[in-house]
């Protein structure tokens, strides 16, 4: 029997001891496994003379092994436990953490999509797969049931300090008389226009109905008529649509595809940053609307439902609602999530190009983006 038998390597029982003092209990087993998993490197191996030869753990190994011990659980997959040292700034190698940001666009799926729905171009395909979503019953809630609780609160405590809300003004703001209801079904079949055709299904009207859906109790949404009226405004001018349909800015094709490409070509420095800018949008959301509930609780009208109000009628009532949308979230969705981030950089860029002299100040503007968002979008 071979002394590896009886018991871990030495350099393998330094990790071990690492690991334990810092409260963790790992096993010589659990290291082969992350080993194989690639994501813990193997122990340097040097031959000091004599016939004989010794290994060394790799420095990175040590705070590693302490990560893993962390993150490990049932259920975590070996793709997860490299997303979430990445998120953690340990060093975790690039091929690994590229694959597992792969592995979670993978994961994206329309329940409606399958072989059947492949005959014909991209549109017959998404229209096939958008009318299988709708005869199933699938549904998009654009508004999570805690928002409407916030809103309907917030209605009734500005109603009980003698203030109409929403606010009546905004109805005056919005040029478009007749806005065209968005149903459950439509919401359903434009997500799936989105995720198939991407930029190809982005229309002017089509913003402006989502807008309008994500906000049901507004009078009027200013918001949603500058999408609707963009092209009016600005006739003779350059326009980030196309004549024939779809937004120029944003790559056209299965999104799916689009996210695998920023996978591959998105500097590490830039994915992290994304991650952690996902991270902080997801806090910030769950805490305002503690510190919202709070402020209601008390009969208050505070800091928190200051900067609530701007925050859920603007461009951040995005950000907001999707972040609530999703309460389980897992490292693959916090990771799509930060893809998506990426997009949105990327499309800006884009528009930067194509439009000179867009007012971006206006992005500053209290409820028009997630604080955490705004780092990500200036680098």
């Amino acid at each position: 029997m071979s002394h590896r038998a009886l018991g871990p390597s030495p350099a393998d029982q330094q990790l071990i001891d690492h690991a334990s003092q810092h409260g963790h209990d790992v096993s010589a087993k659990q290291l082969a496994t992350w080993r194989r998993a690639g994501l813990l490197p193997g122990n340097t191996v040097s031959f000091p003379g004599r016939g004989g030869s010794a290994s060394e753990p790799v420095p990175a190994g040590f705070d590693l092994v302490v990560g893993l011990a962390r993150h490990a659980g049932r259920g975590r997959r070996p793709d997860d436990l490299a997303l979430l040292l990445f998120g953690d700034g340990l060093p975790v190698s690039e091929a690994r953490v590229r694959a597992a940001f792969g592995a979670a666009v993978g994961r994206i799926h329309i329940a409606a999509e399958n072989a059947e729905t492949r005959n014909g171009g991209p549109e017959e395909h998404a229209a096939q797969v958008a009318d299988r979503a709708v005869g199933a019953g699938l549904s998009v809630v654009l508004v999570p049931a805690r928002v409407r609780r916030i809103d309907e609160r917030l209605t009734r405590h500005m109603h009980g300090m003698g203030l109409p809300w929403p606010p009546p003004e905004l109805a005056a703001l919005d040029r478009n008389p007749h806005p065209t209801p968005c149903t459950p079904q439509e919401a359903t079949a434009a997500s799936v226009y989105a995720v198939l055709l991407g930029g190809a299904s982005v229309t002017p009207q089509g913003i402006g109905d989502l807008v309008r859906a994500m906000n049901p109790g507004m009078p009027g949404n200013p918001l949603a008529s500058l999408a609707e009226y963009t092209d009016q405004d600005v006739p003779d001018g350059p326009t980030a649509f196309r004549p024939e349909g779809g937004m120029t800015t944003i790559p056209e094709g299965d999104v799916r595809d689009v996210l695998q490409q920023l996978v591959v070509a998105t500097p590490l420095d830039d994915l992290h940053a994304a991650w952690m800018a996902a991270e902080g949008i997801r806090d910030w959301a769950w805490d305002l609307c503690k510190r919202v509930e709070a402020e209601l609780d008390a009969g208050k009208f505070g800091e928190a439902l200051a900067e609530w109000a701007p925050s859920r009628t603007l461009l951040a009532s995005i950000s907001l609602l999707t972040a609530l949308r999703n309460r389980r979230w897992s490292p693959a969705d916090h990771a799509t999530s930060a893809l998506y981030l990426l997009l949105m950089r990327q499309g800006l860029r884009a528009l930067d190009e194509q439009i000179p002299g867009c007012q971006w100040e206006i992005l500053d503007t209290p409820g028009m983006l997630p604080p955490p968002l705004k780092p990500l979008l200036r680098m």
